[in-house]
């Protein structure tokens, strides 16, 4: 795939003697959804905190478009278009919505301290930039009218929406989400579904590691399987289903 968005080039991460990525390799196509799935301790969420920066694999190289960004920090991934939600997120407490989400906008603002105190006439506009894409990210998950609430007082499956809308404020090229659709309750995980599926229809390239196999069968488009660390299957959901690997190792008798 030569113009993949995202690619996972043998990709190994240890801890101590247990082997929690192995040589993973693939490449996520530009707009695509792709779940990555596989049992408790198959190394998902390992091989994502390495996408992501927030752990440096041992051995290989993780390029977003045709940059390396093997070396590069969580910070610096996020400034180039890699954005992550995580599962666990603190409900931030005394702020309301709107600028909850307008922190998010930090990954392309140019306002530092200095400018903070001196507001040259750049500034003003950059606030208004801001607020906007905070604004446009909030409707695109469904938030919109929830700007002005309180954010601590949102709903688990809105709080998860709020994490979404931040990351959207950063500009991304490829969102990573850890397991979004945990602790939902049916209808929660409808309306994410149905952003997520949104955002893909934007163009927006997305990898989702999942352990709700009905929520992946309804939004994934690729899945790739992993297995003690190692990727045992990778094709679309009616390849996957067929896959004896992939039901010995984890589906059993759920369906995709």
């Amino acid at each position: 795939m030569a113009d993949a968005a995202l690619r996972v080039e043998g990709v190994t991460k240890s801890f101590g003697a247990v082997s929690a990525v192995a040589d993973v390799d693939f490449a996520v196509e530009p707009g695509s959804l792709t779940c990555l799935i596989g049992p408790n301790g198959a190394g998902k969420s390992s091989l994502l905190h390495c996408i992501s920066g927030y752990l440096r694999q041992d051995r290989g190289r993780i390029l977003l478009g045709d940059q390396d960004i093997s070396g590069w920090t969580a910070h610096r991934r996020a400034g180039r278009g890699l954005a992550t939600v995580f599962q666990v997120m603190r409900a931030p407490h005394g702020m309301d919505v709107l600028s909850s989400v307008m922190v998010g906008c930090h990954a392309w603002t140019r306002a530092g301290f200095v400018e903070g105190i001196l507001r040259p006439p750049w500034q003003w506009k950059e606030e208004r930039e801001i607020r906007a894409e905070a604004l446009k990210a909030l409707e695109l998950v469904g938030l919109g009218s929830r700007a002005s609430h309180s954010a601590g007082a949102l709903p688990l499956g809105q709080l998860r929406l709020l994490a979404v809308a931040r990351v959207l404020a950063q500009r991304p090229q490829v969102l990573l989400l850890d397991e979004p659709a945990a602790g939902l309750r049916a209808a929660e995980k409808t309306q994410l579904r149905h952003v997520l599926g949104g955002l893909r229809e934007r163009g927006l390239t997305q990898l989702l590691v999942e352990h709700d196999m009905q929520f992946v069968g309804a939004v994934a488009e690729r899945i790739i399987v992993l297995d003690r660390g190692r990727l045992i299957a990778d094709g679309a959901p009616a390849e996957i289903r067929s896959d004896e690997r992939v039901i010995t190792a984890y589906l059993g008798t759920a369906t995709v």
